[in-house]
Order: structure tokens, then C-alpha cells, then sequence
């Protein structure tokens, strides 16, 4: 299953331009939801060296995401080698959302659960189901 999560407010405090402190339990529930099997987005409206910062960020921290503002390669060449600006996932996690505030990353790990369960099994080498 695709995850398309965003940075600032999200995975970090919200402090754009700068970044804030990664927030409780994001690392850990991040570096779960992976090793089970999840393809990873990192969504957000950071561009170019917002985006390069972001990115080094999340590495000097040992997480890895799947794509940086891109669809799964894999939906792009299904859907005829269209990549829209709208990354295509099976859920969108971002701290302007639906849920306000946005609950604690235990909670939401849990909720990804309930709603998608990975399907490790069907997952190609890239990601997609």
C-alpha cells in the first residue's frame, strides 16, 4: 500500500522554512510502516532546496522514503506513462487534514492498520499492488 505523508507539521514541528524537531514517535512508526512493507511518498510542498534539506533531514535520521514528491513508478507506467502532479496513494497523511489536531503517530499507525493492512505478500519489487 502507498503512503503519501507530509513533512512539515507531519513528521517534524512546523517551523517552514526551517525544520523543526521530529515529532513524537514519527521516526519510529515511520521506520515500522517501511519495514512492513509500505511504500513510502514523502508529500509536501517543499521544492528544490526546501525539498534537498527535507530529504537529508530524514536520512541523518535513518529514514527512508520510497519517492520525493513522485508517484510510484509503477502507477505512472500503468496509468500510460502519465505523471501527473497529483502523487497517487492509498492514503494521504498531512497535519491540514481531516483530523485536527493530528493524533500522536502511535495512533496513527494504528489507524493505517485498520484501513490498510499491507498485503506484504502482493507487493512487487516496486512498491505497487
Amino acid at each position: 500500500m502507498i503512503l503519501a505523508i507530509d513533512f512539515d507539521g507531519t513528521i517534524v514541528k512546523d517551523e517552514f522554512p526551517g525544520i523543526g524537531k521530529l515529532l513524537p514517535g514519527a521516526k519510529e512508526n515511520l521506520l515500522k510502516l517501511r519495514k512492513e512493507g509500505y511504500y513510502l511518498i514523502l508529500w509536501t510542498c517543499r521544492t528544490e532546496k526546501r525539498l534537498a534539506e527535507a530529504a537529508k533531514f530524514l536520512a541523518e535520521n535513518g529514514i527512508h522514503f520510497d519517492a520525493y514528491n513522485n508517484s510510484c513508478p509503477a502507477n505512472v507506467k500503468e496509468f500510460s506513462g502519465l505523471d501527473t502532479r497529483k502523487v497517487f496513494a492509498n492514503m494521504y497523511i498531512d497535519d491540514k487534514g481531516l483530523l485536527k489536531p493530528l493524533p500522536h503517530w502511535d495512533e496513527l499507525y494504528e489507524l493505517i492498520h485498520e484501513r490498510l493492512p499491507t498485503h506484504a505478500d502482493k507487493i512487487d519489487n516496486e512498491g505497487f499492488l
